[in-house]
């Protein structure tokens, strides 16, 4: 059975184009006609390759790099072993993947998997939605009456964009995602299995029973956010849920209703965001942290992985633990446990 090539590279760059590209000086002496023609591991790079290092933890891999060329931070030039051009950057992972995306544009976004322009045999368009051109509909997918797709959009195989719902352009709409009462910027991507626009999780509880509250808000998602897959995005209670511009969301991530995102934020896999959350722009939470609802945390914040979050995050604070408290308080409280532990073992 012959491996099959997913991605195709698209060009070939000299080191003058890659240096372009990622807007970094020329290195002196280099020879800038070298051509490019794959990307690799430090440790596993050959000749017509470019590897990258921005993590100290591999700086050792230098020393078995032969790369045609590297793009590293200044200190760790001196360790650029001969015959690999050295291209310094401040920040080399950005670099790398400025020019991966040149290098490798199929693989920014996810794609038709039918490969076929226009509406697939099999999609089931409504009349009265509204396609801009070079839409792609994928087999199996459903669009809704008076939906509105904007141009360059992919709607994956088989997914259901429920009646007026906007999309706008350049998005990607992966695969079995469901998007209803939502609105959609420019460039989004939703990744396979996404869920936007169902029922929030609210109820009037009482001792005669739970009544559920009718959730007649929205979803809002911003221009260039990034949605991981089977992450679910209920839609408002009594007013919108909203995701600002930029903000990337890991893979299994839940957000409850009327929650608002702030811009460029990072939210790593399985956290869990109650309603009525509202979190500032440039917010990162780690992973599998839980974060209770009508609470507000601010801009630039930063949660740490497993965290417990019970109460308000002041802006650019760092929180851990659970229930969090300043990372501080948290690594004292663990010191002193520590230190507890050991005396009484002794």
């Amino acid at each position: 059975m012959a491996e099959p090539i997913f991605f195709r590279r698209a060009v070939t760059p000299t080191l003058s184009d890659i240096l372009c590209w990622a807007a970094i000086k020329a290195p002196d002496g280099a020879d800038l006609s070298q051509t490019i023609d794959s990307v690799a591991p430090i440790n596993e790079a050959g000749p017509g390759a470019l590897a990258f290092l921005d993590n100290p933890k591999y700086a050792t891999d230098l020393a078995q790099c032969r790369a045609t060329a590297c793009l590293v931070a200044p200190r760790f030039l001196d360790r650029i072993p001969a015959g690999t051009v050295a291209l310094v950057s401040p920040e080399p992972y950005r670099a790398f993947a400025q020019i991966v995306a040149h290098l490798y544009p199929d693989a920014m976004r996810p794609s038709s998997n039918y490969a076929v322009a226009g509406i697939a045999p099999g999609a089931h368009v409504h009349p009265d939605a509204w396609l801009e051109d070079n839409v792609i509909v994928d087999p199996g997918a459903v669009i809704g009456p008076r939906a509105e797709i904007g141009e360059g959009t992919i709607i994956g195989a088989n997914c259901v964009i429920g009646p007026d719902v906007r999309i706008g352009r350049k998005c990607s709409i992966g695969t079995n995602t469901t998007v209803v009462y939502a609105l959609i910027g420019d460039r989004v991507i939703l990744h396979a299995g996404v869920r936007v626009g169902q029922d929030g999780f609210g109820f009037a509880m009482g001792m005669g029973g739970h009544v559920k509250v009718p959730q007649t808000g929205r979803v809002i998602i911003q221009n260039d956010c990034d949605i991981g897959s089977n992450t679910t995005i209920d839609r408002g209670a009594n007013r919108d849920t909203v995701l600002g511009e930029g903000t990337k969301i890991d893979n299994l991530v839940q957000i409850g209703h009327n929650t608002t995102l702030g811009r460029h934020c990072v939210i790593v896999s399985q956290v869990g965001i109650s309603g009525s959350t509202e979190i500032g722009d440039y917010v990162v939470i780690g992973g599998q942290t839980g974060i209770a609802g009508h609470l507000r945390i601010g801009t630039g914040a930063q949660i740490a992985a497993c965290s417990g979050v019970m109460n308000d995050v002041p802006s650019g604070e760092k929180w851990g633990g659970s229930p969090a408290r300043p990372l501080r308080d948290f690594w004292r409280k663990e010191a002193a446990v520590e230190k507890l532990a050991r005396r009484k073992s002794e």
